[in-house]
């Protein structure tokens, strides 16, 4: 269920760009996020670094539409909440919080935060999702300067740049426990 309510707001934003407005995504995404961080915050658990980021991306994205260009391409809009994304995630990779590990730490036992390769698989897997951000801003770029380049392109690079994100937050902890005999983290659980 948590990586359902993490990707949530990524995915009624993507859907309802196609469908209406994007002042409306921006703004509704925004809003899904706030309410993950309050079901989080009731739950007992902490305030996510990519949720905060996520609000303050759509938020700043939709602001700029509505009061500076109200007919930013699709292209564009979707280019500006992957780079907010990308910046989020590069940034707590710099600022040594990679955002995967708050949620690593809700799933884990206090024993399995005291591996050496807990911190480390963490930098990886909040690697892997940054790499997943660059890839969809390329693909947005691609759509923005090369406009032979059909929608759904770009849209299959976002797919498959998320999804082998996903793929690889599952797989990379349990290939560690394989490999070297530590238990698993596995920093966006599927379940709680």
């Amino acid at each position: 269920m948590t990586i359902f309510l993490i990707l949530a707001p990524y995915g009624a934003f993507a859907a309802l760009l196609l469908m209406t407005s994007a002042t409306i995504s921006l703004f509704a995404a925004a809003a899904i996020c706030l309410a993950v961080i309050a079901f989080d915050v009731m739950r007992g658990l902490s305030v996510k670094i990519l949720g905060v980021g996520s609000v303050i991306t759509f938020a700043a994205v939709g602001l700029y539409v509505v009061f500076l260009d109200q007919h930013l391409g699709t292209a564009s809009v979707r280019f500006a909440v992957d780079t907010g994304i990308f910046m989020v995630s590069l940034g707590s990779i710099l600022a040594g919080r990679p955002f995967t590990a708050q949620y690593a730490r809700e799933v884990v036992d206090a024993k399995t935060m005291q591996q050496p390769g807990f911190l480390r698989v963490n930098y990886i897997i909040t690697w892997a999702w940054t790499i997943a951000a660059l890839l969809m801003m390329v693909g947005n770029i691609a759509i923005l300067y090369v406009p032979s380049m059909p929608l759904w392109t770009g849209l299959l690079i976002a797919f498959a740049a998320r999804n082998s994100a996903v793929f690889f937050t599952k797989w990379y902890p349990h290939y560690r426990m394989t490999k070297y005999g530590t238990h698993p983290v596995n920093a966006l659980p599927t379940a709680n």
